[in-house]
């Protein structure tokens, strides 16, 4: 098993529950969960309780709770230009935090791109330290060109790609291109950024399956150091 493949295996075993609260009728929230392979338990509101909303915990310990209406920005989540995101809703920032270390079965690109730009909009507000990117191939980094020339051009971001060579990719000042020499690497979407002087060091890994990507974002230190030097070593 590979030091990603581990990594997920473990973020699998850590102890989630996510409680749906609401009245008789199921809300949309739970075929979500149920279609990303997320175990959840429901409990019947009174009909003069709140709105429904979700409860999450992780090793027994409490992590939040959040409207159930707002996780449909987790599953169509809004995409943005770091520095530009304003109009993320707050909503979609709270879900990034509340979910942290979950793994999650059938991603989608849009939302491995969302998750991705959490982690380059953290890079960015940081402005320095480094940021490592590995889209499997270089024609997947074709569409992100432009974040990663303005993410280099607006920071002091040691900034690192990686991929399978099957597109050349444009000179940018302040990025450096690492062909992937691993094909197991090549399984994986992987963006980390090692915090910088700050401290907020957080990261994605993704591994491609039939249908979508299983993957999990953290913000755990070692283990996002953990992910860069894997990449690195690659």
């Amino acid at each position: 098993m590979s030091v990603l493949d581990s990594l997920l295996a473990r973020a699998g075993n850590r102890d989630h529950a996510v409680t749906v609260y609401r009245r008789e009728d199921p809300v949309e929230v739970e075929s979500l969960f149920a279609a990303h392979g997320i175990e959840f338990e429901v409990r019947t509101l009174g009909p003069t309780g709140p709105d429904p909303f979700v409860l999450i915990e992780t090793d027994g310990e409490f992590v939040g709770v959040i409207a159930a209406a707002e996780l449909d920005h987790l599953f169509d989540p809004p995409i943005g230009r770091p520095g530009e995101r304003e109009d993320v809703p707050a909503g979609y920032r709270a879900l990034f935090e509340l979910f942290d270390d979950t793994l999650f079965a059938s991603m989608r690109r849009r939302t491995l791109l969302a998750v991705s730009r959490e982690i380059e909009e953290r890079a960015y507000r940081v402005g320095s330290g480094t940021l490592r990117a590995s889209f499997q191939r270089f024609s997947a980094f074709r569409p992100q060109v432009d974040v990663y020339r303005h993410l280099a051009a607006e920071t002091d971001l040691d900034i690192h790609v990686h991929g399978a060579d099957d597109w050349d990719a444009p000179t940018i000042s302040g990025v450096t291109y690492h062909t992937i020499d691993d094909g197991d690497l090549g399984r994986f979407w992987v963006v980390a950024f090692d915090g910088g002087d700050d401290g907020h060091a957080c990261g994605l890994v993704a591994r491609e399956e039939s249908d979508g990507y299983t993957g999990v974002w953290t913000d755990d230190e070692p283990v996002v150091d953990e992910i860069l030097s894997t990449v690195a070593a690659a």
